[in-house]
């Protein structure tokens, strides 16, 4: 018999404001998109779908690895790509009135590009419907395609996001199908032909890793150029997922954000309910204090 940690109180997430949440949901359904917000079973959906906003999640649901911490459906086989998506997304940002918008998707493993020219016509299309719109992707690893991360890179998104997920000792276990350093070279490879372009990345906690883990996964990714750095709690879905080793404290938290200030880091957002997506409008000022032009 395994033992599960019992959940404490500075993870309990606020209640909804459903009237808000109903809309934005209504939007979502009569466009027919889906967001990570509920494939993932986000514990932020309430309140980030209160605000009026989500994360988009394109060429899904249905994914094409079977990471056992994700909640995203690995069973189904993956439809043909939708040549409308791009303009309805579109359309639900205009709706919502985003000035930020994320966009992220299944792992596409299946198609030659990994969906990189979606991702490309997806950035395209709202930038024709809301040019104000600062847009953030976050792309999976493309299997190491790197011509497929140019095509990504050439629609000029404002983040790019790749998530290292955990630490290389626990990859195999945690994501079997990824590869650390894989991850790395992507943040690189994107630094390196884009750096007008901030990269981003996100570490779940609470697997088993140790502080000096997590410290030598955010030293790894700042030798990259990693700009951004997300920290959260892995929370697992159901019974059928990983298991939570234990609920790290929010002054660990804290503590882990001060050391990537020091190392560096633009922005580290390093709390339990940390998402790599959650509260990702605050780039824009991000932004504001740390211009990049595009040459």
């Amino acid at each position: 018999m395994t033992f599960t940690p019992k959940k404490p109180e500075w993870l309990r997430v606020k209640a909804p404001q459903w009237e808000r949440v109903g809309n934005v949901k209504d939007i979502l359904r009569d466009l027919e998109l889906n967001t990570v917000c509920e494939e993932a079973s986000c514990p932020n959906i309430g309140e980030c779908f209160s605000l009026g906003t989500a994360t988009f999640l394109i060429m899904g649901p249905a994914c094409t690895r079977a990471c056992p911490y994700c909640d995203i459906d690995f069973e189904k086989k993956p439809k043909p790509l939708d040549p409308t998506e791009p303009t309805r997304l579109a359309e639900a940002v205009r709706r919502m009135g985003l000035n930020h918008v994320v966009i992220t998707s299944v792992n596409r493993d299946d198609l030659p590009d990994g969906g990189a020219h979606q991702f490309a016509k997806c950035i395209a299309a709202i930038r024709n419907v809301s040019p104000h719109t600062t847009i953030e992707v976050l792309i999976p690893d493309l299997c190491g395609n790197w011509e497929a991360l140019e095509i990504i890179l050439a629609a000029s998104p404002e983040v790019v996001n790749h998530n290292t997920e955990t630490i290389p000792r626990l990859y195999r276990r945690v994501r079997p199908q990824g590869e650390y350093a894989r991850t790395l070279e992507l943040l690189r490879r994107s630094h390196q032909i884009a750096p007008w372009i901030y990269t981003k990345s996100g570490i779940m906690v609470g697997l088993g890793e140790t502080d000096d883990e997590v410290r030598e996964v955010m030293r790894d990714l700042r030798s990259v150029d990693c700009d951004i750095l997300t920290i959260g709690q892995y929370l697992q879905p159901s019974t059928k997922h990983l298991q939570v080793q234990g609920f790290i404290t929010p002054e660990q938290f804290d503590a882990w954000r001060e050391y990537g200030e020091a190392l560096g880091y633009l922005q580290v957002v390093s709390s339990p309910l940390t998402r790599s997506s959650y509260h990702a409008e605050q780039v824009r000022s991000l932004m504001e204090s740390h211009p990049r032009v595009k040459p």
